[in-house]
């Protein structure tokens, strides 16, 4: 079985969405789904009795304390990292657990955007090649708890860049695979910020942390641009 952990914060209109996804989605080995909200100003909370198996706790802001908080909790021996605005396959859950039963302990879904636009689309192609460059936390990421435990989890002191950190760490350990069902995401920041600007923060935040910045700098970079 698989627990589904979504870090949260003021995505009241966004999670019924995904909770209706997942519902009808499933192939029926979820657990539990753990929605993890960082102090929601808006009705995010109020979710929690309108969808079977699902708990909401709270935690600091900060994805990978909230991520590490559900995980703490979880009951199941696989876990599966899912953002709001993320919306896996079908039978997503089955395609999890049969990638954990060949012995791939970790791994993530390609991922396509739900906005139709040439450099998206190429960004999305990319995310079949199972090569470190060519991962991001909105491909989601499922890890057998066990291994999850054995690397410490989530490094709290990023509070962006969190995923890229671990996956590091997974590819580190050899355990990481593609499986080949595309997972869709939001563009929606790249329609918040446009596709270039975005781009470019993201390939900022990339060679920033390559030549040494340390967590508390890419945020302060990362939260001067976005609101710049």
């Amino acid at each position: 079985m698989i627990s589904i952990i979504i870090p949260v914060y003021n995505e009241e209109k966004q999670l019924p969405i995904l909770l209706s996804h997942l519902e009808s989605c499933s192939s029926g080995y979820i657990s539990e789904i753990i929605i993890v909200d960082g102090g929601s100003t808006d009705e995010s909370t109020k979710i929690e009795g309108d969808f079977e198996n699902t708990i909401i706790i709270s935690s600091e802001k900060g994805r990978a304390v909230q991520m590490n908080s559900g995980a703490r909790i979880a009951r199941s021996p696989v876990l599966y990292f899912l953002h709001a605005d993320s919306f896996p396959p079908e039978n997503f859950d089955r395609l999890i657990l049969e990638e954990v039963e060949k012995g791939n302990k970790a791994g993530c879904f390609q991922m396509r955007f739900d906005k139709d636009h040439w450099w998206l689309n190429l960004m999305g192609w990319l995310t079949k090649v199972n090569h470190i460059s060519c991962r991001g936390g909105d491909q989601s990421l499922f890890v057998s708890k066990e291994l999850f435990e054995q690397i410490d989890g989530f490094d709290e002191s990023y509070k962006v860049y969190e995923d890229n950190e671990i996956v590091k760490r997974l590819y580190e350990q050899k355990q990481f695979t593609i499986i080949k069902n595309w997972l869709t995401t939001s563009a929606r920041l790249y329609e918040k910020m446009g596709v270039w600007n975005t781009q470019l923060l993201f390939v900022e935040i990339y060679w920033k942390r390559r030549f040494g910045a340390t967590a508390e700098e890419l945020y302060a970079h990362y939260y001067n641009r976005l609101n710049s």
